[in-house]
């Protein structure tokens, strides 16, 4: 396995902790995304999956975003992973291999202040679904994987943000997980080996007749009518508020 990004430090703790390859590169740049296609050739001599699964965050709402963090946010989550499939087809067509983008519910169902990320998120699960359909007849299948909040750096610097936003008397990150995601039904954030198992399930045989798929990894996010809320009195409160009572 060959694990790639941009910073190097986290590579070499990956290195040498489950034995990976590191290959450090920006995959927004063609030559990186290719060299890193070759560096997972050299090392094992064939390439059977794809992961794709670089991304940035960026906010705002259509009348107020910044272009510069459109762009950015294009270039890393859409222009980045079709950069490597152009660069990885053609040696997964030679093994039937197969592709899990990691897009994000937000692709699916909508937040405020959004709008780059969402669109992003929605255009690399179309961009894997036309790797589904164009190269499913030669056996390569391409998957898509939607977490909703999962414990991670980029999730953990949102959450430390809501927290000083939301004055939460002190909880600091925990509790700012726990006031965003204590209403799913699952009622908790993801672990990263939830939705890595997920991923691998996809890369696997066993999803042999799986292609051009949506896996929400979300403690039920997606199946939720967040409309229906008010009615539901199990759901206590927080903050010492009792069920059911009105203000």
């Amino acid at each position: 396995m060959v694990v790639s990004g941009r910073r190097s430090e986290p590579l070499r703790r990956l290195e040498q902790e489950i034995g990976v390859l590191a290959h450090p590169s920006d995959v927004r740049d063609p030559e990186a995304a290719g060299g890193l296609v070759q560096a997972a050739l050299a090392a094992y001599g064939r390439l059977d999956g794809l992961v794709l699964n670089a991304g940035i965050g960026r906010g705002g709402s259509v009348g107020d975003l910044s272009l510069e963090d459109w762009d950015e946010v294009m270039r890393t989550n859409v222009t980045g992973p079709l950069l490597l499939l152009r660069a990885a087809i053609p040696h997964l067509l030679e093994t039937r291999g197969a592709v899990v983008a990691v897009a994000s519910v937000s692709a699916l169902r909508n937040g405020t202040s959004n709008a780059p990320y969402a669109t992003s998120k929605a255009a690399l699960l179309q961009l894997c679904r036309s790797v589904a359909v164009d190269y499913g007849r030669q056996g390569v299948r391409a998957n898509i994987v939607c977490p909703s909040w999962v414990r991670s750096e980029m999730a953990d610097r949102r959450m430390a943000r809501f927290a000083a936003e939301a004055d939460l008397r002190g909880e600091g990150v925990d509790g700012a997980y726990e006031e965003v995601t204590g209403l799913l039904p699952l009622g908790r954030p993801g672990e990263p080996r939830e939705i890595a198992e997920a991923i691998s399930w996809l890369l696997s045989p066993a999803a042999s007749y799986v292609n051009g798929s949506v896996l929400t990894v979300d403690g039920g996010a997606t199946a939720l009518d967040p409309g229906t809320l008010a009615f539901d009195f199990r759901v206590a409160p927080r903050h010492g508020e009792v069920p059911g009572t009105t203000r």
